[in-house]
Parts: structure tokens; C-alpha cells; sequence
């Protein structure tokens, strides 16, 4: 937790066997965006860009693009429609790609939540970077159980 603002901090870091090229496109292309996370995206990955995914039926994650550094550095800010505690843009992702021999090391880090918050997207986003892994990698991460029946955070 950040004693300064008292907001936390989701930090994780994994290791895609892919190039960053290949994760890079994962992140920002809708049509590869939906093979690991949500069912519906609209993404314009330039500065100032829209970010938008229904990630689960009515859930729909808003923000807009803020530095776009292919395949190195995409930053974009997020938070939930209808939602007073995260409205959309009220929280940055950042999502760093390293070169890692054949692979790319994938920082993934959502900061500006509560603590409660930084909790409920922990389980998401370990949910769904698994299924990023998979799916950059070339698998088939297969159907997201949460697109049907999300769990309660």
C-alpha cells in the first residue's frame, strides 16, 4: 500500500513464451484481446485512444490510452461503467515487455485502487494473465468460465 495516497497496488510479473511483438498484440488488438479476456472490445491503442471491454456481461472496463511505446511500454487508464468507487479512468494499468530469451517478461501492475479494490482485481487479473500466457504462447486458453458465470469478488 502507498502511505502517501492509502491506495494499493496489484503488481505481477510473468513470463509469456512469445516475443513481445506477439504479447504486445495480445494487449491491444480486440480480436486477440478477446481470445484471453472479455467479450466485447473497442480499443484505439494511440494516446488519448478509447479502452473499452465488457469483460463479463454488464461489466464493461472504461478508460483511455495514455503512452503507447510499441512492444515496450502500454500505459491506460481504467475503472468500471456505473460503477462511484472506479468510474472509468479512475486507475492506471501499466504493463511493461521485456525481451527474456526466446520469451517476453510481462510487468503487469494496476495501481491508484483501495485496498478492497486492489483484492477483487487481484483475483481478476491472475485469472486472466494466466489465460494471456496461454493464448500468446499460441494455445487455446479455451472458453472463459467468468464470461458466463463470473465469481463473486
Amino acid at each position: 500500500m502507498d502511505a502517501v495516497t492509502d491506495t494499493a497496488v496489484y503488481d505481477r510479473t510473468i513470463a509469456i513464451d512469445a516475443s513481445p511483438e506477439t504479447v504486445w498484440d495480445f494487449l491491444v488488438d480486440p480480436q486477440k484481446v478477446m481470445r484471453w479476456m472479455g467479450i466485447d472490445a473497442e480499443l484505439d491503442p494511440q494516446p488519448g485512444g478509447i479502452y473499452r471491454l465488457n469483460v463479463i456481461s454488464g461489466n464493461t472496463a472504461r478508460g483511455e490510452f495514455v503512452e503507447v511505446d510499441k512492444p515496450r511500454r502500454l500505459v491506460f487508464t481504467w475503472g468500471w461503467d456505473g460503477n462511484q468507487a472506479l468510474p472509468p479512468g479512475s486507475s492506471t494499468v501499466e504493463a511493461e515487455l521485456t525481451p527474456e530469451g526466446s520469451g517476453t517478461s510481462l510487468r503487469f501492475v494496476h495501481r491508484d485502487l483501495s485496498p478492497e479494490q486492489a483484492a477483487s482485481h487481484a483475483k481478476g487479473w491472475d485469472h486472466y494473465l494466466e489465460r494471456l500466457e496461454i493464448a500468446a504462447a499460441g494455445g487455446d486458453p479455451g472458453e472463459d468460465p467468468w464470461a458466463t458465470n463470473p465469481p463473486s469478488m
